[in-house]
């Protein structure tokens, strides 16, 4: 029986990682700062700590790991990537926890370990303001480089972090530029909420016949991948021999307003939406599937609007 490391494993992602992993028959170990937040975890052994801490880090790295999955990040939506009151905590955390793994890895007994980095969609380039009828971004568009946010910039970093450690420590790593996910066990409140979540949230607070609001004008476009399509991805990713980044995100582009609108009518409410000032990122991005397909033959199952009902429906539960 594999065994796999999860870390960030408190988190969304890494959460259902986690339950995929239990289903390919994985013995699975998960590390997070906290357990998750909705429901106990699936993992045979769960660990709580601080992968800040080198220490703490290589103490999990004395034994063999067959693959490691890393979700452990400083990371929240437009509200807190976007805003730069949080680009110090986010570049120096991130960073100091995949130093620690890395280090802790290269330094470990296997020597055949291999590891997941998700990195963005957030490291390519404000490309869309010039280019605004084509935002499908193919991966040799992140350079030459631009990211818009520093998180962005750290993602990037980290890639060529890993793909160093790659080149010079025969570490086996794959790497996926993850678009916005969506599905139940989300984060839908407190700040670091991605807008589907947030959007969901405000939809079903909202008084029949009253409104919401929406950061900008609501034209910016964006596509969402349902989270079983994710971890999909990330599991044949990680068993494939493709160590290039590559996109695992959806092609099923849609407008912040068309977003909006497909969740009030879930809700069967009549609102209105209301547009205010608040960061909003670039103004069209949508992943360019055309390599992932290649590589691995992925592509998504769960639609935009399957994926958008689960996630409301799991939201309104929690909420009720």
């Amino acid at each position: 029986m594999p065994t796999a490391l999860v870390t960030g494993a408190g988190g969304f992602i890494g959460h259902h990682m986690v339950r995929y992993l239990k289903q390919q028959n994985y013995y699975v170990i998960a590390v997070s700062r906290r357990v998750p937040a909705f429901e106990v975890s699936l993992a045979d052994k769960y660990i709580t700590g601080d992968l800040g801490c080198s220490e703490f880090t290589a103490d999990l790295f004395k034994e063999p790991i067959d693959e490691v999955y890393q979700f452990a990040a400083d990371m929240g939506g437009a509200g807190y990537t976007f805003s730069h009151e949080n680009d110090a905590n986010i570049m120096q955390n991130s960073l100091r926890i995949n130093l620690n793994i890395l280090h802790a890895i290269s330094n470990g007994p296997s020597n055949n370990t291999r590891i997941f980095y998700p990195s963005s969609a957030c490291v390519y380039p404000k490309l869309s303001e010039n280019h605004p009828s084509y935002p499908n971004y193919t991966e040799s568009l992140a350079y030459p480089a631009n990211p818009e946010s520093d998180y962005g910039w750290e993602k990037l970093f980290s890639e060529r972090l890993y793909a160093s450690y790659q080149r010079n420590y025969d570490i086996e790593v794959r790497i996926g530029r993850l678009h916005t996910i969506i599905g139940p066990q989300c984060i839908y409140a407190g700040g670091k909420e991605k807008v589907p979540a947030a959007l969901a949230r405000k939809v079903i607070q909202a008084d029949d016949g009253g409104e919401i609001t929406i950061w900008g004008s609501g034209e910016q476009t964006r596509s969402f991948l349902y989270v079983d399509d994710c971890v999909r991805a990330i599991y044949q990713l990680m068993q494939s021999d493709f160590s290039a980044p590559v996109n695992i995100g959806s092609e099923e582009l849609v407008s912040i307003n068309e977003l909006a609108g497909k969740l009030i009518a879930l809700s069967g409410k009549t609102l209105q939406l209301k547009h205010i000032d608040g960061p909003v990122g670039p103004s069209a991005r949508n992943s360019d599937n055309h390599l992932i397909r290649e590589k691995l033959g992925w592509t998504p199952k769960i639609s935009l609007n399957e994926g958008l009902k689960i996630t409301y429906d799991w939201i309104q539960q929690q909420m009720s």
